[in-house]
């Protein structure tokens, strides 16, 4: 975590001795004393001048070079090198390689072809732009304490995340091109592309081809098949229900890719986990708005959200959700949020996808409402961070049992928790504004701390100098697979 810059100590006062003699009287007589040495013995001059010099030295070089300014972020910044220090010797001891297969064209780059049709909903072409990151983003409003924006800001759709890391990784400091020295096998497949594509194919074998073919081709290659595929990772930037389809019960258009057998061996990174059935399931980020290329930036952005002017005591930025139980309490955080003078309400229509407005209502609230939507997880839980607002969680899943390689363990330290099944879900203001002032600001001082092991820092960014998202789950990725094939 970025800390606060350190107070200074309090001022003391150094209490003077009292003396029984002339003090002066004997400064004059000794500097007569050292004077007449010295026109006497020219080596003790030299000497003397000499000490003078180092001694002179040595009090600049203590005092002045290091002698703390107003302004100093040198506390902030030390945190975020020493992070990515330990990434790098990772890197070059040998104990986190990463080898990216080059996988035929049909389970990435060549979809991209047809990236008008890659989603039933809209079409992606311009969000796959800049290997994923989308659009820049010209103007964030003031509205979200930005202001002019920097080439960092992008209009990232939220379900991009396997492209992103794709570009991340192959640019990584941790990248091998030789797999016999590979700790870690990375397989670039754009799996939430393509079910995003067919989610309306009625034809389940077709639905399922690609993904098919994909386990085929992994199943035949050597360095699979020397540890089953135990040391392979996959990364999707959908939920994991896309990708489980159940036997029975209604269809919503997922394909079988995770409940292929060979798969059940590999490592999926994905933006949401199946709680129950996702055991080689690891939940990563979803990708936001901010893609900083140095730490520098990532400083300066935390002071900024860390400044902000917070008028609301809280928010809820969503809509109503028809039909899906775990989305009920949407209604309920709606009604409260309208009749509360101090909560901030933004429906989703075209404004939630307007990353300045986003931004700017979390930026004036101290908290963020996040109840599950259309599934646990919401990409707004990582846009609150972003702006420094404190999530308030409704259910275990939308974070707590997801994000274990990102968050901390103890929940309170920098998020609310309320059961959407408890009474304390009907008074959802009174709740918040009876947690003590000095445990919000540690609080939103943890979240704003979240910031850079939750944003994924621009690909073209070989050293950035902090610890990304895609930084924190390889080093989590190389300590689980260890751990595997250990047990073998």
């Amino acid at each position: 975590m970025f800390s606060r810059k350190p107070s200074p100590p309090s001022s003391w006062t150094e209490k003077k001795e009292e003396h029984h003699y002339d003090n002066n009287k004997i400064t004059k007589e000794s500097s007569l004393f050292f004077t007449a040495t010295l026109k006497n013995n020219p080596r003790l001059k030299y000497t003397a001048l000499l000490f003078f010099f180092l001694s002179s030295w040595y009090v600049i070089n203590s005092f002045w070079f290091n002698l703390p300014t107003k302004n100093d972020n040198s506390q902030n910044q030390n945190d975020v090198k020493i992070s990515k220090t330990t990434v790098l010797n990772n890197c070059r001891n040998g104990t986190l390689s990463v080898y990216v297969y080059d996988l035929p064209a049909e389970f990435n780059f060549g979809l991209l072809e047809n990236c008008r049709h890659l989603n039933v909903y809209t079409d992606m072409c311009p969000h796959v732009a800049n290997r994923g990151l989308g659009q820049p983003i010209s103007d964030l409003g003031s509205g979200s304490g930005s202001g002019s924006t920097r080439p960092s800001w992008f209009a990232t759709h939220q379900f991009i995340a396997e492209m992103i890391f794709h570009a991340r990784v192959e640019s990584h400091a941790c990248r091998t091109r030789d797999p016999g020295r590979a700790a870690l096998f990375y397989v670039p497949f754009y799996g939430g592309l393509h079910a995003s594509s067919k989610f309306r194919e009625s034809n389940l074998t077709e639905r399922d081809a690609l993904a098919v073919r994909l386990v085929d081709f992994l199943t035949e290659q050597p360095w699979w098949r020397r540890n089953q595929g135990r040391d392979h990772l996959l990364a999707l930037g959908r939920t994991a229900w896309d990708f489980m389809r159940a036997p029975q019960g209604p269809d919503f258009g997922a394909n079988s890719l995770l409940n292929l057998p060979p798969l059940k061996n590999a490592t999926v990174l994905t933006v949401e986990r199946q709680p129950w059935q996702g055991k080689n399931q690891r939940g990563i980020p979803y990708p936001s708005y901010f893609h900083p290329s140095t730490w520098r930036e990532v400083v300066t952005w935390q002071e900024r959200v860390r400044g902000s002017s917070r008028p609301n005591l809280f928010s809820f930025i969503g809509g109503p959700r028809k039909g899906l139980e775990k989305a009920a309490i949407r209604d309920e955080l709606i009604a409260q949020c309208s009749g509360s003078n101090r909560c901030e309400l933004l429906r989703c229509g075209s404004k939630c996808h307007d990353p300045g407005h986003v931004l700017g209502v979390m930026a004036r609230s101290v908290f963020c409402l996040q109840a599950p939507g259309d599934s646990f997880t919401r990409r707004s839980t990582f846009d609150s961070v972003l702006a420094g607002c404190i999530p308030v969680f409704f259910s275990e899943h939308t974070a707590y049992s997801q994000y274990g390689w990102f968050l901390p363990e103890e929940r309170g330290e920098y998020s609310v928790f309320i059961d959407e099944k408890s009474e304390a879900s009907r008074r959802v203001e009174e709740e918040l504004a009876r947690i003590p002032r000095e445990r919000v600001e540690r609080m939103r001082e943890r979240v704003i701390g979240l910031i850079p092991r939750l944003t994924y820092a621009h690909p073209n960014a070989t050293d950035a100098g902090f610890d990304d998202a895609v930084d924190v789950a390889l080093a989590a990725l190389a300590d689980h697979v260890h751990f595997k094939l250990s047990l073998n």
